[in-house]
């Protein structure tokens, strides 16, 4: 029997809730750090931490929802775990306590959109409604909390971002309640370490990855240091929500018009994540030259073009250049890489840069080492236009 839509409405707003709770910690955490006292690379070096403790929680996590065979029940308790570590972090008053509680954050929030998503293709299935329905309502929490809680925040307070955190994760634990339950869940498989490495072999994909972690460090850079330059700049909390507002805005309508225009060709695709790479590294000198907030939200329009379409096309690519048995290893390893990996350097580098040559270099700096990413791409274009490709040159198809 099919689900009705009207049962599924709580889906939808777990997933609002989520990237609400989300995006509170991505936009304004770092401020709070700064108002306690951390200099940028502290802060910097707390926000690397995640990707780390990451390699040990998502494991974790899979197991424990294979074993129980409920993730609806998984999902609540990395959610309650996550309630209880908020509340610790904020009650710390020493860096080291600080640090070891952050470890714990990241432990129960770093698995929690990647449970969330296969919580939600085990209810999709077997209806009518869509998995990207229900991410569109992430993109509205993301894009609304973030736009509303700076106010909020401002007029509470250093209490304002922890009690506006747990309402949203309350609301969130509310929607996971009321949902009907689920009788399947779509689990992808576990990779296995010999199709990573056969993936690793890939001296093509492996060219890709490289250039692209020079393209995506500047990203999370600007991800992790962008509410703080904003501070720096005079600007408030209602100014940083209304950059990230801006900067999701029209990324689902990015996507859309990328999935339905663009040619699923590799020589067309190497051109493409080239030019978005030279988008990137405008964007990056152009906030170097920002002189107040308003610059900088209006710089943000660029970020559903530069990201949305660098990340899209990044994993169509990653498609092309793996034969079929190898593609699923091959995303893990491009979403790790430009994401978790580029976070941890991100951190360090861009909170070191930061803190003692100031923001100004800090996104110099992104948009040259961009350039080099953009180059590569631009030099692969050019040799596989000029000789060819096909994932059969490096592994043939059993």
């Amino acid at each position: 029997m099919k689900k009705s839509s009207s049962s599924l409405l709580p889906l939808g707003l777990l997933n609002f809730f989520i990237y609400g709770t989300m995006v509170i910690f991505t936009a304004y955490f770092q401020l709070y750090l700064q108002d306690i006292g951390l200099d940028k690379l502290e802060i910097g070096s707390l926000m690397a931490i995640g990707p780390f403790v990451s390699l040990l929680a998502h494991p974790f996590w899979r197991f424990w929802s294979d074993r129980e065979g409920n993730l609806k029940n998984t999902l609540l308790f990395i959610m309650i775990g996550l309630l209880i570590m908020i509340q610790l972090v904020f009650k710390v008053n020493t860096y080291h306590m600080l640090y070891f509680s952050m470890i714990l954050l990241y432990f129960f929030q770093s698995p929690l959109l990647s449970q969330t998503n296969s919580l939600i293709l085990g209810y999709v299935d077997g209806t009518e409604k869509k998995f990207r329905k229900y991410r569109f309502w992430g993109s509205l929490g993301w894009s609304f909390v973030a736009l509303a809680a700076g106010p909020i925040i401002d007029s509470v307070g250093h209490n304002g971002l922890s009690l506006l955190f747990s309402i949203m994760l309350l609301m969130a634990i509310g929607s996971t309640l009321v949902l009907p339950k689920v009788k399947h869940a779509t689990i992808t498989p576990w990779l296995k370490t010999a199709d990573i490495s056969r993936t690793l072999h890939n001296r093509y994909f492996i060219s890709f990855i490289i250039f692209g972690l020079l393209v995506a460090i500047p990203n999370s850079i600007n991800t992790t240091f962008m509410p703080l330059f904003i501070s720096d700049l005079g600007g408030s909390r209602l100014q940083v929500g209304g950059a990230i507002f801006v900067s999701t805005l029209f990324e689902v309508g990015v996507f859309w018009l990328l999935k339905r225009y663009l040619k699923h060709k590799i020589t067309y695709l190497m051109a493409c994540i080239t030019l978005v790479s030279l988008l990137f590294a405008l964007r990056w000198y152009l906030m170097a030259l920002a002189t107040t907030p308003k610059e900088i939200i209006l710089i943000q329009v660029l970020h559903a073009v530069t990201f949305g379409g660098f990340f899209y096309v990044g994993t169509q690519l990653t498609a092309l250049f793996l034969p079929r048995p190898s593609r699923s290893s091959g995303q893990a390893v491009f979403a790790f890489a430009l994401s978790g990996v580029a976070a941890i350097l991100a951190g360090f580098l861009g909170g070191w840069i930061f803190q003692n040559l100031g923001a100004i270099i800090m996104y110099k700096a992104g948009s040259i080492l961009t350039l080099c990413g953009a180059a590569g791409f631009g030099a692969m274009w050019y040799r596989i236009h000029k000789n060819g490709y096909s994932p059969g040159m490096i592994h043939k198809e059993p």
